[in-house]
């Protein structure tokens, strides 16, 4: 989920709050329209919207972190795992969540109002990407002087584009499409082999996509979390699943199968080579013994 997923992480706002009068209107209004909502939901497979062409992530052959954990929760909910395959592009959520023709987007950013959100089931961050005997594969903050005059990869739009703008890291930055139909276009796999060929310097990617992408094919990269930067915006996020706004039952069944499987959640992460991050995103995750 790259393209969809780093738009969202770009764009999260707070929720605002009605007053209790208004609200009070507002849940008796709309109750019959969310039970109906609730009902979209297929008692006969677990329904997956995904991008067919989205690895690490998820692709058609099933090869991705969230094909596993879509199988994984399949299982233990007793149903056949069926996808509904689009790309993670310009309106992904609305011909496919919103159209009823899949029932749960398996990795979400948290905050996003084009869906409900479930309860985070992992935390991570932007990664800086650097050739292990570089002297910028110990760098932890894109304040850091080392970066001065060297050429970065960011992703265009994203969260870690305005530090690298503030840090007067731009001039020489090159910027990578963000919104991309990654059956023709793949910004994450160019940058990384830009940064072998010596084109760039170091490589800045949301942590899900280049740290597996590095683990698999690339043991002379070093990837760091870049979880020192001391001004807005932030560059960790919780990521939850996506159900349909008002499907609340659906929402309550799945946080429940998230906090009951979440050690093998955190295995097929693990595996995948995702950084996982506590709550506050200060740390590694400490993994239960």
């Amino acid at each position: 989920m790259r393209s969809r997923m780093l738009k969202r992480l770009a764009s999260v706002t707070s929720s605002t709050f009605a007053a209790a009068g208004v609200l009070l209107v507002a849940v008796a209004g709309t109750a019959p329209a969310a039970a109906q909502t609730s009902d979209l939901v297929s008692k006969t497979a677990f329904r997956v919207c995904a991008d067919p062409a989205n690895l690490p992530m998820s692709d058609r052959s099933g090869a991705g972190f969230e094909n596993k954990i879509a199988e994984l929760m399949a299982s233990k909910l007793g149903l056949p795992l069926e996808y509904m395959w689009f790309p993670m592009a310009t309106g992904f959520i609305r011909k496919t969540l919103q159209a009823n023709a899949c029932d749960v987007v398996i990795g979400y950013a948290q905050g996003d109002e084009l869906v409900l959100n479930t309860n985070h089931y992992y935390t991570s961050a932007y990664v800086l990407i650097a050739v292990s005997n570089s002297p910028l594969a110990g760098v932890t903050t894109l304040a850091d002087p080392l970066l001065k005059g060297k050429r970065i990869g960011v992703i265009a739009g994203t969260p870690p584009a305005t530090h690298v703008a503030r840090n007067g890291l731009m001039p020489k930055a090159k910027g990578y499409h963000l919104m991309v139909d990654r059956r023709y276009e793949d910004p994450a796999d160019d940058m990384l082999a830009d940064l072998k060929s010596g084109l760039i310097d170091a490589a800045i990617l949301w942590g899900p996509i280049g740290a597996p992408l590095v683990k698999a094919s690339h043991p002379d990269l070093k990837v760091t979390p870049l979880l020192s930067e001391p001004t807005p915006p932030k560059l960790f996020y919780r990521i939850t699943m996506g159900v349909r706004q008002g499907e609340k039952v659906w929402e309550r069944k799945l946080n429940s199968l998230i906090r009951r499987n979440q050690s093998e959640i955190n295995a097929i992460l693990t595996a995948a080579g995702v950084p996982l991050l506590d709550d506050m995103g200060t740390g590694p995750l400490e993994m239960p013994k």
